[in-house]
């Protein structure tokens, strides 16, 4: 048996120790701001079977959305049979997203909203809404209810 003896300058452990808090520390920040799995640019979540609470969170989860458990309002909407041109620029987000409201023509849909907590720009107020017909998610959107807010798809934008 052989016994081998290392000697390890005090400021090369020192470095190696801070080296591996700090990788510690990132992992465990990254992982409480959501950066956990998310949906890769373009990836469609299957919007089938969204039927409870916990259901609305995994999936708004699987996009990397963090949101309060609460929603801030449910409402109960009808998708009107006739859209004209005011719709043109949501339909347009829906179908960029793989959604086809016009299928839902007349038909009472379920609007849950939220408030996003992890949204990348820090800004506070974001909400997500997901609209649902019969447990599928038919249609969604992120926005700044900020008078000069925007109104985006549920992938999380590049910044």
């Amino acid at each position: 048996m052989m016994i081998r003896a290392i000697k390890l300058p005090r400021r090369r452990l020192a470095a190696m120790g801070a080296v591996a808090v700090f990788v510690c520390a990132l992992v465990l920040v990254t992982t409480a701001l959501g950066g956990g799995p998310t949906a890769a640019a373009g990836e469609v979540i299957s919007p089938k079977g969204v039927r409870t609470a916990e259901d609305r969170l995994a999936y708004l989860e699987d996009y990397g959305w963090l949101v309060n458990q609460e929603p801030l309002a449910v409402e109960e909407l009808l998708i009107p049979k006739e859209m004209g041109s005011e719709y043109d620029d949501y339909l347009a987000l829906q179908r960029s997203q793989g959604f086809d409201l016009a299928k839902y023509a007349g038909k009472t849909v379920k609007r849950y909203t939220y408030q996003i907590l992890n949204y990348p720009t820090g800004e506070q107020g974001v909400q997500v809404s997901l609209l649902i017909y019969k447990n599928t998610v038919v249609a969604a959107d992120v926005l700044s209810p900020a008078l000069n807010g925007f109104m985006h798809g549920l992938g999380r934008p590049s910044l």
